[in-house]
């Protein structure tokens, strides 16, 4: 890639690194939380044996910017298992609080992926702990349990499908096949240790679990609900929204097509395949130049009359 800001005079340069570092620290606030470099500490910087080799599949995925795109993809596809979306909707806070709902994903698959052992076990066992707390009954009147193995190799599908869908699509270095089999066994690691039945451990395993799956999906009041919410009413300010809009775009965009009548969503093949694909690689890659900033952000030079 060629770099730009050699070609720049110095001011300029001076001001792009320093809007980079203040935009990146936004998106890490908003993705860590105020305690975001504390825990960045804990998973990155503490020493000790981890889950998985520097050179593992899951964290080659997990560490690129696409799986902003993922992420979205996987709540969206997640909201289609009405018990799920029940437990979601009756104890997540996923409204009044939906970015401390991303900052503790997030924070789980950092510490599970990136963090030493010990930091990655004591994450498992918060979240089973809360777990058992999350059990009522769905609008169909069927008892739901987050601690159900069923629903927990539901959900865990869901997010690996759409994190390696994503990675496929607007990852810096898509997988193989080879690669993409050893991703989806990296995670099974994960989803033992949370208790999930018989994860896959290949894609065609993968596929294999979601077809099995469709039977019981559909597209519930609630989760047109939250797909409305994720798509069209994120609590974001003004300046966020046009950006936000072409990551929920290329989301949308990696929906399988079946998906998309339960959840009203719109499918505009050839838009997608055209613009909405270019806007996902425009965003990917501005979120990958953003969160890739100094730690500390150079002075701003003093403005000019």
């Amino acid at each position: 890639m060629v770099d730009l800001s050699a070609r720049l005079p110095d001011a300029v340069t001076d001001r792009l690194a320093a809007l980079r570092s203040r935009v990146g620290s936004a998106v890490f606030s908003r993705v860590a939380g105020d305690e975001g470099s504390g825990r960045r500490a804990r998973v990155l910087g503490a020493e000790g044996p981890r889950w998985f080799p520097e050179d593992a599949a899951i964290r080659t995925v997990h560490g690129d910017a696409s799986m902003f795109v993922g992420g979205l993809r996987a709540l969206l596809l997640q909201s289609l298992h009405p018990l799920a979306m029940a437990g979601v909707a009756g104890h997540s806070g996923f409204r009044g609080d939906p970015w401390g709902r991303l900052q503790r994903t997030s924070y789980f698959l950092a510490a599970t992926t990136f963090g030493p052992a010990e930091e990655a076990e004591r994450v498992i066992a918060r979240i089973q702990r809360a777990h058992v707390h999350v059990r009522g009954t769905a609008p169909d009147g069927r008892p739901y349990s987050a601690s159900d193995p069923h629903l927990l190799r539901w959900v865990h599908i869901a997010e690996i499908d759409s994190f390696l869908t994503a990675h496929d699509r607007y990852g810096t270095t898509p997988l193989d096949a080879a690669g993409r089999d050893a991703y989806v066994a990296d995670t099974a690691l994960v989803a033992r240790k949370l208790g999930v039945p018989d994860p896959p451990e290949s894609t065609a395993e993968l596929r294999a679990q979601l077809d099995g799956y469709r039977p019981e999906l559909a597209g519930t009041p609630a989760a047109r609900d939250a797909a409305r919410f994720l798509l069209w009413e994120p609590p974001l300010p003004l300046s966020a929204r046009v950006p936000y809009s072409v990551l929920a775009a290329a989301s949308v965009g990696l929906m399988p097509r079946w998906t998309r009548l339960p959840l009203r969503l719109p499918w505009l093949p050839v838009a997608e395949a055209t613009v909405v694909r270019a806007g996902g690689h425009a965003i990917t890659a501005g979120i990958r130049w953003v969160t890739s900033a100094p730690a500390q952000p150079p002075p701003m030079p003093p403005a000019h009359p």
